[in-house]
């Protein structure tokens, strides 16, 4: 602010420049996205203004970044374009490459189906930036650029083309020593030989990646090529590596999602402290106003003051109870990331000692086919950790694929059904993760298990008019005999999944601002015995 205010007075338009840069940048840090527009289009200004050269590439680049954190993609392409545009102008062909590189990469996408993506595009203005960067010598450039084009192909199924490039993009990286750019290149090969069945030369290419990734200490590159190294023993059949590799995802994936988390309240810090500071240097620019017109009349700065200080104090009140409610959503995502990851390990734990069971029983058969709907199972675990809420159509898949496995293992002892209102849309509503199951999992393991004679349970969805409605219920021994039981075992280990999801449904209820809440209700029959019990979970509609 005070290199801002002493370039603006003194005409020093290329420091005036850096110095909206600099603004722009420290508004885009703190989460002030429209003031940090406004600084990176007002060094536009200035400098075309005064014809500088070098710093609009830079401030458009700036902007791609600003709409990147905001998810405004059209924005993002423009700004990137006005960026390669400028770039050729001022004949900065380092900043044109680099605005190719980037802008390839916003029509990658993950999947064949995301919005981003357009396998064209992306190969076109990829190969733009590969040949400006050819031109530069800019080997990180090239590696980077290269890579791209691996994932390109990759999501083409064009294994071949795929496989070259990321060969190709490899020799670069390791002459420049860039261990992430290699990582990243030598954990998708492994991928690309996993789908074209070749595991010795997947191994290799992963046990080679991980090592790249070791040494820049590069989570993301671990976590992934771990998660994808352990989908890969599961389709092999191979469960005890499998299940070692997921341990080790899990390790990373928890330390990814503990950096972005720690980053995001450090950010709101930021926030916080930077608007402290603003405050204070408004009071301060007040105080001495009021001092000057203390020559005026003290009966008027009397009443101004008094005025000024009400709305300030008022508008006080009401940042700080946006800022308070913000940071206490931040800590409630944290917590409910930290129970999610702890609710998955618990699952995969339960559904080995299944496993176990047949193995010990010998029945290769059976054994095959419990193992096949246990790596549907995961793969469904996997992709759904990885977010707050799914839609119910997830939730109800991973539902029934555990259903299927108990009663494979325990043969004819229950029976199940799943009813969904007509009115409930699977894929439109949303529900947190791995919601319905654990509650599921009480009724067999507490209620039906023990029960002579076969058992039922029954899952029930009904819309209502601000929830949905689910019902579980189950031909049970009941919840008395079921605590007895488990007093006389003195074990309580399968009631840590409902534990968990009951934490899960008190945060989600303060995230959401909702009412989520579960109710239990003892079944008797007509002499007054237990009978089963009921359980009704009102799920909040999450769009």
């Amino acid at each position: 602010s005070l290199a801002f205010n002493k370039s603006s007075a003194s005409g020093e338009t290329d420091v005036l420049a850096r110095t909206n840069i600099f603004l722009a940048r420290y508004y885009l840090r703190t989460g002030f996205f429209a003031e940090s527009l406004e600084y990176f289009d007002g060094a536009i200004t200035i400098s075309r203004k005064e014809k500088l050269k070098g710093l609009i590439p830079v401030a458009y680049y700036g902007k791609y970044d600003v709409y990147r954190t905001i998810g405004d993609l059209k924005a993002e392409r423009q700004s990137l374009q006005m960026m390669i545009e400028s770039a050729y102008n001022e004949k900065n062909l380092l900043l044109a490459g680099r605005g190719y590189e980037r802008l390839g990469y916003s029509y990658l996408g993950d999947t064949t189906t995301s919005e981003r993506r357009n396998f064209r595009q992306a190969d076109s203005i990829v190969r733009k930036g590969i040949s400006i960067s050819l031109e530069l010598r800019d080997s990180a450039l090239i590696a980077t650029s290269l890579t791209h084009l691996g994932w390109n192909f990759y999501l083409e199924k064009m294994y071949d083309s795929s496989i070259y490039n990321y060969e190709k993009s490899i020799k670069y990286s390791a002459h420049a020593k860039l261990y992430t750019t290699s990582a990243n290149s030598l954990g998708n090969l492994g991928t690309i030989y996993s789908d074209l069945r070749k595991p010795e030369k997947a191994i290799a290419y992963y046990k080679k990646g991980i090592d790249m990734a070791k040494k820049d200490n590069d989570i993301y590159e671990l976590w992934w090529i771990y998660r994808d190294m352990s989908n890969m023993y599961l389709q092999l059949g191979d469960t005890s590596n499998a299940y070692r590799n997921y341990i080790l995802f899990k390790k990373y994936s928890d330390k990814w999602i503990s950096k972005g988390n720690s980053e995001s309240l450090v950010d709101a810090r930021i926030r916080y402290e930077a608007d402290t500071q603003n405050k204070e240097v408004e009071l301060l620019s007040l105080r001495l106003k009021n001092n000057r017109l203390l020559n005026y009349g003290l009966g008027g700065l009397v009443l101004l003051t008094t005025v000024i200080g009400l709305l300030l104090f008022r508008g006080s009140k009401l940042k700080d109870k946006r800022r308070i409610s913000e940071m206490n959503r931040k800590i409630s995502e944290v917590t409910q990331a930290n129970l999610r990851q702890q609710m998955n390990p618990h699952f995969i734990f339960n559904t080995l000692n299944s496993i176990q069971y047949y193995m010990y029983q010998h029945d290769k058969l059976a054994t095959n086919n419990y193992l096949t709907k246990f790596s549907s199972l995961m793969r469904k675990v996997l992709d759904n950790s990885q977010h707050t809420s799914v839609p119910l159509s997830d939730e109800l898949s991973a539902l029934n694929l555990y259903l299927e496995l108990e009663s494979i293992r325990f043969k004819d002892k229950f029976e199940y059904k799943i009813t969904v209102d007509e009115e409930i849309d699977p894929l439109l509503h949303k529900v947190p993760t791995m919601l319905i199951q654990p509650y599921v999992e009480n009724s067999i393991c507490h209620g039906l298990m023990p029960k002579e004679g076969k058992g039922f349970v029954n899952i029930d969805l009904k819309l209502k008019d601000d929830h949905i409605l689910c019902v579980i219920e189950d031909n049970g021994i009941g919840r008395d005999a079921a605590k007895e039981r488990s007093l006389k075992r003195e074990n309580n280990h399968n009631s840590l999944g409902t534990q968990i999801t009951k934490s899960r449904l008190d945060l989600v209820n303060e995230l959401y601002g909702t009412s989520m809440k579960t109710m239990y209700k003892d079944i008797r029959d007509e002499n007054g015995d237990p009978a089963g019990t009921r359980v009704e979970i009102h799920i909040p509609l999450i769009s």
